[in-house]
């Protein structure tokens, strides 16, 4: 247990390792802001078992929600496992799956359409055909650039996320938008979403463009970003087909437990299944 205390040298280090895993970028530098977090709070103490549980008691004082703390818990229970510091492990707090997800929160049909309507009407064309392809596909933010005009003329993308590959279906009407749009932007192959300066575009500009789109289309911030679109789609396809396997497999998720978070239905629908019961007499 001698010298076990955390430096930036440490935590870059993690940070290359978390890279050569595949990672995502919003993933690498979530885990390095929580591990960032952890070493300031530990201000350069030895690192013990005992010393992590008190942050996570810290976490819990300062109000931060459980599902945060083992979010961050997580990331460095991750750099401890890559410093080969398995004994210092924490264990996540216990946390009931939750039933039903606020409905304040939750983007449906009428907000996506508002959503776009309001992108065109502004003419943002780029902005409004890029919430369509989210919706249209249930891809991440992070695979929007595999929409590429190779892909519209094929109607399928290959992901590459994580170590695994998937392929997604583009809707036909999709792909003709695509090429339309490439085509007047004179993009003849590659990436179709690109900045003015032709680089790829980054999920900070997306979400910001999203959250741009609120004020003008009525909609409570909270419910526009762009995994919101992605969780659409799933409830969606679901309703459609009844078939959560083949959503999982779509989503790009491993487990099937992943993916049940995305149906969870809203309270006021929970509610409406609780008075159908006809139980109160």
């Amino acid at each position: 247990m001698n010298n076990r205390r955390l430096t930036e040298y440490q935590i870059r280090a993690y940070g290359l390792y978390l890279s050569m895993q595949d990672r995502s970028k919003g993933t690498i530098e979530k885990y390095l802001r929580d591990t960032m977090a952890f070493a300031q709070w530990a201000e350069e103490r030895e690192v013990t078992k005992e010393l992590a549980a008190g942050w996570k008691a810290s976490l819990l004082e300062r109000g931060y929600a459980p599902v945060t703390i083992n979010a961050m818990l997580s990331s460095v229970n991750g750099l401890f496992r890559f410093l080969g510091w398995e004994d210092c492990h924490v264990r996540f707090l216990c946390v009931q799956r939750r039933l039903f997800r606020d409905s304040k929160k939750e983007l449906n049909r009428m907000d996506y359409q508002r959503l776009l309507f309001c992108a065109r009407e502004k003419g943002k064309d780029r902005l409004a055909l890029m919430i369509e392809t989210i919706c249209a596909t249930g891809i991440r933010v992070s695979e929007v650039k595999y929409i590429t005009v190779e892909a519209a003329r094929q109607g399928k993308a290959e992901i590459s996320m994580k170590g695994k590959i998937r392929m997604i279906l583009l809707p036909a009407k999709l792909c003709r938008k695509l090429l339309k749009y490439a085509k007047k932007e004179k993009i003849a192959s590659g990436i179709i979403f690109r900045t003015k300066s032709g680089k790829e575009i980054g999920r900070r500009q997306i979400w910001a463009e999203l959250k741009g789109l609120c004020k003008f289309a009525k909609i409570e911030p909270s419910k526009v970003f762009p995994h919101n679109l992605r969780h659409l789609f799933a409830r969606i396809f679901y309703k459609a087909s009844k078939d959560i396997i083949k959503l999982a497999d779509v989503l790009g998720h491993s487990n099937v437990e992943t993916t049940r978070i995305y149906l969870v239905a809203t309270g006021e629908e929970h509610q409406r299944q609780m008075e159908r019961l006809g139980l109160v007499l």
